[in-house]
């Protein structure tokens, strides 16, 4: 039986739900799946019980002693030292500018060595990684150390903001595969690589549970429910859908507005509603379980996310695959999944006025809420199916090396 081990910088998260669901599904096609993270999340993301069992089953690379790490450096060094200096000069090479990249560089390396050295105790035969930044930069490092092939899902938007520093084209010429999660991310990713490894960006999707069939919940009132599940960042554009919200309250649409996540912008989007007098109208919920996010998903009329930059947004097939109809932004792989008209309503981003648009075209037609809704439930059956891209992992890692379209086949089933 193969065995894949999978790492990222911490798991489980929260914000990272879609992870645990590839693994689970990679480990229903009969892979044995080994967890480590570099670093234990912190409790606001243990939020049921699914975070807290898979935390339990997760290795973190720096929970280990001074004293632990130099002895597993000198017997990296001693037992095959051609790969530990090979290794070590990559990371020279790889590092980025200043002494506290230096610094940062120096941190991957060891903790690569004790990743190499749990593999290999574990009998890892392929090593994965999900976002392409530091956690990936220990992932190369262990595998130049081990020996052991490594691929990566590659997401965006962030990680093509710092292409070079994080040596995005380095990585993808020397993984076995680069799983990018649309063509917008193998675009990107292939603008910063070199043409010969192009064939080995292939699309994998990020997927979703297919709910079965969802009824439409009974309304009481006249209230359209709106949800926002995203991390509080800048990015996600949560000032504009303020903004939109705000003007529709202003002129008598009967809305309320639920945000679904945390982050470092918080604070002040809670005064930021105080102060435009809409808080009586906007629930902050928090990070919430799996189980809480569907419940929320199921009492809403209408999901928005009004990014200024994404990939191809998870939190997107959740509602769609609960048949709900979604207002989003164009941006990044989101036309990918929301085809404006069709399945949903693309709007510009950062535009209030248009969002305003789009959301009361569906405060104020049930009918084209139910049939956004009912396709973009068939879009996201059709092709962001987890189970089925986690077939398509398998069949990369079982052989990486095998040529064929960008889009791998799913292993079959049984």
């Amino acid at each position: 039986m193969t065995t894949v081990a999978y790492l990222t910088g911490e798991y489980p998260r929260a914000t990272d739900t879609f992870i645990q669901r590839e693994i689970a599904a990679v480990e229903a096609c009969g892979v044995d799946v080994e967890r480590f993270g570099v670093r234990r999340p912190g409790e606001e993301h243990m939020v049921g019980e699914r975070q807290r069992s898979e935390r339990e089953r997760t290795t973190y690379l720096l929970e280990s002693s001074p004293t632990e790490f130099a002895s597993l450096l000198l017997s990296a060094a001693c037992r095959s030292p051609l790969r530990f200096w090979r290794a070590a000069l990559l990371a020279v090479r790889t590092r980025r500018l200043g002494r506290r990249g230096a610094a940062r560089q120096v941190a991957y390396f060891v903790e690569a060595v004790r990743l190499a050295a749990l593999m290999a105790d574990r009998g890892v035969d392929h090593l994965h990684n999900h976002f392409a930044d530091s956690s990936c930069t220990v992932a190369m490092l262990a595998s130049e150390l081990s020996g052991i092939p490594y691929s990566f899902t590659i997401h965006g938007p962030s990680i093509f903001f710092e292409p070079t520093e994080w040596c995005l084209g380095t990585k993808v010429e020397r993984a076995a595969f680069c799983a990018a999660i649309s063509n917008f991310a193998r675009s990107q990713t292939s603008l910063f690589t070199a043409p010969s490894a192009w064939p080995r960006i292939r699309i994998v999707h990020c997927g979703v549970d297919d709910p079965g069939e969802i009824s439409p919940a009974e309304r009481t009132d006249e209230l359209c429910r709106l949800l926002f599940v995203g991390r509080l960042d800048q990015v996600k554009g949560v000032v504009v859908l303020f903004g939109a919200v705000a003007s529709m309250i202003a002129k008598g649409s009967p809305v309320s507005l639920t945000l679904v996540g945390d982050g470092p912008q918080r604070a002040e989007l809670e005064a930021r509603v105080r102060s435009m007098g809409i808080a009586d109208s906007v629930h902050f919920a928090g990070y919430c379980s799996q189980e809480e996010v569907q419940q929320q998903l199921a009492a809403s009329d209408v999901f928005v996310l009004p990014s200024f930059a994404e990939g191809v947004p998870v939190s997107l097939m959740e509602a769609m695959a609960r048949s709900l109809p979604v207002v989003a932004t164009n941006v990044g792989g989101v036309t990918e999944l929301v085809q404006d008209g069709v399945n949903g309503l693309v709007v510009a981003p950062g535009d209030a006025d248009a969002l305003e648009a789009a959301l009361d075209r569906l405060v104020t037609d049930a009918d084209l809420r139910h049939r956004f809704g009912r396709a973009g439930h068939d879009a996201v059956r059709s092709d962001f199916d987890s189970m089925t891209e986690a077939r398509r992992l398998v069949t990369l890692f079982l052989d990486p090396a095998a040529p064929g379209p960008s889009r791998p086949a799913p292993i079959p089933l049984g």
